[in-house]
C-alpha cells in the first residue's frame, strides 16, 4: 500500500521503517532532521498536504494534542490532501475527547480514521513488538490490520468509536506511572534501610510483586540509565490526560495525580527528556538521598 508516515521521531521513524520492510511504499514530510536511512527509504515530499495526496492512508506518530490538530487542520496540513475513501491512522496519544472531533472531521471528508496509540517504547517500536490499542469502526480497523501487524503483535479492537484507543492508552498510562512509582519507593526504601537495591530487585523479581517495571525500569534506577525510552515531559502530558478526563467526568483518580506530581518534580530537577523511570530521582530527593 501507499503510506504517508508524518512524525518520525524516536517511536516514528523505527515504526516507519518497518512498514517499508513490511513492502509498503513510503511517503513523508521533508525535514532536516531526517536520516539518510529514512531518505533512502521513502519518498520525501513538500509537506504533510504532499503525502496525503500521494498516499491511500496516512500515520501520524506526534507528540501531542495541538501537534495532531496542526498536522490535520492546519497549513498545508493532512486534510488539504485528502480524498474520499482515504484512511487516516493517529497512532500518537493524544486526548480521547479531542480524537472524537477529529475523527468526526475527518468523517465529514468521506474518509475513515482510526486511533491507535500505542505501548513498547523505542524496544518494541524497533523489534515491531508493540501493543497497539484500536478505536475504529470494523471496516476502518481492517484496512489498517495489516499494517499494525507490521509494527506490532499485541492488537486489540478496543472499540469502535473513535478514542476508544486513546481510552485505553490513557488507562495503560495510569497503571506504568503508578507501577514506576511503586518501584522507585521500594528501592529507595531498600537503599535508606541499608540494603542492596539490586538484590532486593532480584528477589522480588520471584515473587508475586514480579512485574515488566521492576524487570525493566527498576533496573534502569539502579544502574542510573536514563537515557529516553519513554521521556518523563510525554508521561507527564499522558498523566494530564488522564486527569483533564477524570476532571469532566466528576471523578477522581488521587494516585495518579501524586504520579504526575513525582513527575512534575523530575522535570523540575531538569529531568524533562529523561527516561520516565528517572521518577525514582523524585522519590530520593523527598527522602534525603543524593541520586544523579
Amino acid at each position: 500500500m501507499k503510506i504517508g508516515f508524518i512524525g518520525l521521531g524516536i517511536m516514528g521513524r523505527p515504526m516507519a521503517l518497518n512498514l517499508k520492510s513490511a513492502g509498503h511504499e513510503l511517503f513523508i514530510p521533508d525535514r532536516g532532521s531526517l536520516t539518510q536511512e529514512l531518505r533512502a527509504a521513502a519518498r520525501v515530499l513538500g509537506d504533510a498536504a504532499a503525502v496525503a495526496e500521494q498516499a491511500d492512508i496516512i500515520v501520524l506518530m506526534l507528540p501531542d494534542t495541538p501537534d495532531v490538530e496542526r498536522v490535520l487542520f492546519g497549513a498545508h496540513g493532512v486534510a488539504e490532501g485528502l480524498a474520499r475513501g482515504k484512511l487516516v491512522i493517529d497512532m500518537s496519544s493524544i486526548s480521547p475527547i479531542a480524537t472524537r472531533d477529529f475523527a468526526a472531521r475527518i468523517a465529514a471528508m468521506g474518509c475513515d480514521y482510526v486511533d491507535a496509540p500505542v505501548s513498547g517504547g523505542e524496544v518494541g517500536a524497533k523489534n515491531a513488538s508493540l501493543t497497539i490499542m484500536a478505536g475504529g469502526s470494523e471496516a476502518a480497523f481492517a484496512r489498517a490490520l495489516p499494517l499494525f501487524e507490521a509494527m506490532g503483535k499485541n492488537i486489540t479492537h478496543v472499540g469502535a468509536e473513535a478514542g476508544a484507543g486513546q481510552v485505553c492508552k490513557v488507562c495503560n498510562q495510569i497503571i506504568v506511572a503508578l507501577n514506576i512509582q511503586a518501584a522507585a519507593e521500594a528501592l529507595t526504601f531498600a537503599a535508606k534501610a541499608g540494603a542492596d537495591p539490586a538484590r532486593v530487585r532480584q528477589a522480588l523479581m520471584g515473587g508475586f510483586a514480579a512485574s515488566r517495571i521492576l524487570e525493566v525500569h527498576a533496573e534502569r534506577m539502579i544502574n542510573r540509565t536514563f537515557q529516553p525510552g519513554f521521556r518523563v515531559r510525554l508521561h507527564q502530558k499522558d498523566l494530564n490526560l488522564a486527569l483533564s478526563a477524570a476532571r469532566e467526568m466528576g471523578m477522581a483518580l488521587p494516585n495518579t495525580a501524586i504520579a504526575q506530581q513525582m513527575f512534575s518534580a523530575v522535570v523540575a530537577q531538569g529531568g524533562a527528556d529523561q527516561d520516565h523511570s528517572a521518577l525514582v530521582r523524585a522519590v530520593e530527593a523527598m527522602a534525603g538521598m543524593a541520586g544523579s
